[in-house]
């Protein structure tokens, strides 16, 4: 059936909160609303802001944008370090506010919500009342510096289209008739999934622009991404409901690691530093491990190292977001699924010692921890064995006290450098849980 021949309608709201984090601080500090803002990881100018406000957007400071940059563009810019429990409890206030108008149907992240919408609520005229219906119960139930721009679609995939298309609170509606010639003035980056490197493969096949993408066929565009990956997108442009409507497959069905990551602070930037920080990443990632109930089977440990410019000239670099050159490193450790926190750390001493020496890895900057191999807690065998050091109970106990009193309350000593290094950092496309009185 063409375009033409369906009959308009939508099916999908997606909601995408405008300058999410930056406009949460705005709400709780009305002393900085209308003022250049950004959110940042540290409070070092060597990071990148993670969110800016529409008044520091005006000036040319988003997110990427190195601090240092920021304050020369803007010496009056305020910068505030983020606070992930402040955007989950909004997050969630903004996700009630939505139900009263009408049910959520996902969360893809902390900062989007999709409704899905049945019978007449599909007409155009209705779907646009219930989004107007939105974004008022957000201002009023949420909080009033909060804006939202809202796109409505036949599909999924469109309506989040849709939402990127007019920002700040804008209202966009794809219309199965109007398509795909309505979304034909998009850049190819406008579409989800599509980033840097796809664009570049894309672009070696010939396609440079959205008018050369829908010119394909289902055939052509299944050969671009030699995957279903290219039918699914050619039926969305176009309107059709393929059933999964380019969403993700929800976590608990693919997930198959978990962990954490952390920028060191300058005080950090050596090997005891980074060593304490590796020990308190795998400290979270492990009580984590516990509390949703998996076990592990791998370790990996991720390292990079800054170089200096002369360094950089000198060997095969690359350069991290925040502008630091750098080389890196990486090790992973398998062995018989556990999920202890004594165990894990074994593992991380053995890799740990095998680091690279000399001259290119004496500046750590960065520090990742990844728990793999993960198996249901329903799942796992248990060991045939005795625990003789009973270091499950140990990690129960510790585990019971850090949920009451703070995940750091009870750890192993090599950590105490960093334990206060290393906080829960902003999640952009997971909300963060709140275990016991922490958000991890």
């Amino acid at each position: 059936m063409s375009a033409a021949a369906q009959s308009d309608f939508f099916s999908f709201l997606h909601i995408d909160l405008n300058s999410f984090f930056a406009s949460v601080e705005q709400q709780l500090h009305p002393e900085y609303r209308n003022r250049p803002l950004a959110v940042v990881p540290v409070m070092t100018d060597t990071t990148c802001c993670i969110a800016a406000s529409y008044e520091a957007k005006a000036l040319g400071i988003k997110t990427g944008t190195q601090v240092g940059e920021a304050k020369r563009i803007c010496p009056e810019i305020v910068l505030i370090e983020g606070n992930h429990g402040e955007y989950t409890e909004y997050s969630n206030k903004i996700a009630e506010a939505v139900e009263l108008c009408c049910p959520v149907a996902h969360k893809p992240s902390i900062d989007e919500v999709v409704c899905q919408l049945m019978g007449r609520e599909c007409e155009p005229a209705n779907a646009r009342r219930i989004a107007l219906d939105i974004k008022q119960s957000i201002y009023k139930h949420a909080g009033e510096a909060l804006r939202c721009s809202i796109g409505m679609a036949p599909n999924r995939y469109l309506a989040k289209i849709a939402s990127d298309m007019q920002k700040p609170d804008g209202l966009i509606g794809l219309l199965p008739s109007q398509l795909p010639r309505s979304i034909a003035h998009l850049e190819l980056r406008d579409l989800p999934g599509v980033g840097a490197r796809t664009e570049k493969r894309l672009n070696a096949k010939g396609v440079h622009t959205m008018p050369q993408l829908l010119a394909l066929d289902r055939t052509q565009m299944h050969a671009l991404w030699n995957s279903v990956w290219g039918d699914r997108l050619y039926h969305w442009l176009r309107g059709a409901d393929t059933g999964d409507d380019g969403a993700p497959v929800p976590s608990s069905e693919i997930q198959k690691s978990l962990g954490h990551s952390h920028v060191l602070s300058p005080e950090l930037r050596n090997v005891e530093g980074a060593w304490a920080v590796a020990h308190k990443l795998l400290h979270k990632a492990a009580m984590r491990l516990r509390m949703e109930k998996f076990w592990a089977g791998s370790l990996s440990l991720t390292m990079r190292y800054a170089l200096t410019k002369q360094q950089a000239g000198q060997v095969k670099s690359r350069q991290h977001f925040s502008g630091v050159n750098h080389s890196g490193w990486g090790m992973e450790a398998r062995f018989a699924e556990c999920q202890d926190t004594l165990t894990l750390l074994e593992a991380l001493r053995g890799m740990w010692v095998q680091r690279p020496q000399g001259g290119l890895f004496q500046r750590p900057f960065f520090v990742g921890i990844t728990l793999g191999r993960l198996v249901p807690e329903s799942e796992h065998q248990d060991s045939l064995f005795a625990d003789p050091e009973h270091r499950a109970e140990l990690s129960a106990t510790m585990d019971k006290l850090n949920l009451k009193y703070g995940h750091t309350t009870l750890h192993f000593a090599g950590m105490l450098p960093a334990r206060s290094s290393a906080p829960t950092r902003i999640a952009f496309t997971q909300i963060p849980v709140q275990y016991g009185v922490d958000y991890m």
